[in-house]
């Protein structure tokens, strides 16, 4: 579904040209969902603004359904750290975005989103009355209100505390679960990559590239005292600690 062939990603800078990318090779299927991790400055982010339609100034070919990204548009949804949310608008004005209320098909989609996500009762409430995880919430609900074909999810999760942060873990794989929308996934935290991703991309900064692909074989709900979970998670920080440039959230207990 998403194949990226030769990605090339150089800026411009006073001291002289920097490569934020280089020669990224991957593909992606229907339904995936994929977690990405890395040091601080190994394209993360600056991959999923090029999938995304923000970046076009690169070399290589990034596809979707076997056509080439060319810019943004409705088939990719995108969540920040922030959830980014009109502090003037309701909730399921927040999530209904430009399209209005008005319309029973609008109103019908919105109100399916806000169940999904676990709002209901709070259609009618404002930004500053809803918690953080609750704001991502409404953020993830207004990325998927025009069904995108992919949802790129840049460090969703990381401004929230731990409790929070687990219990959305758990929100995000109950809606993939129902709507097998393929994700993409940009974290710092290794046991968030290895709970969420079917398969985790590990990425080398300086400049950035694709260190190693890890296919977790692992059912869904899983859960982290599990043996298997553990040895997948040693397998990932093995891989890991061979990365060169900033250490990583490990998580408890490394």
């Amino acid at each position: 579904m998403l194949a990226i062939h030769q990605l090339h990603r150089t800026f411009d800078t006073p001291a002289g040209p920097v490569t934020a990318l280089h020669d990224i090779r991957l593909q992606i299927q229907e339904g995936q969902l994929v977690t990405f991790i890395g040091p601080s400055g190994c394209g993360k982010s600056t991959l999923l603004k090029i999938v995304a339609g923000l970046d076009t100034g690169y070399t290589g070919q990034v596809e979707l359904n076997g056509k080439a990204i060319s810019g943004p548009g409705i088939d990719k949804g995108v969540i920040f750290q922030e959830p980014r949310l009109f502090p003037w608008l309701t909730v399921e004005k927040n999530i209904a975005a430009n399209l209005s209320l008005r319309s029973p098909e609008v109103r019908k989609r919105v109100a399916e989103l806000i169940e999904l996500v676990r709002l209901q009762g709070f259609e009618r409430a404002y930004p500053r009355e809803l918690s953080g995880g609750m704001a991502q919430r409404v953020a993830i609900a207004r990325a998927l209100l025009r069904r995108p074909e992919v949802l790129l999810l840049d460090e969703p999760f990381g401004a929230l505390d731990a409790f929070t942060r687990s219990h959305m873990q758990e929100v995000l794989l109950d809606i993939w679960e129902r709507n097998r929308t393929t994700m993409l996934f940009v974290t710092h935290d290794l046991d968030e990559a290895v709970f969420l991703g079917e398969r985790v991309v590990i990425m080398n900064p300086r400049p950035g590239h694709i260190r190693s692909v890890i296919d977790i074989d692992l059912p869904y709900p899983r859960r982290r005292s599990s043996t298997s979970f553990q040895e997948y998670r040693t397998l990932v920080l093995r891989e890991f600690e061979k990365v060169e440039g900033p250490a990583i959230d490990r998580g408890a207990g490394i």
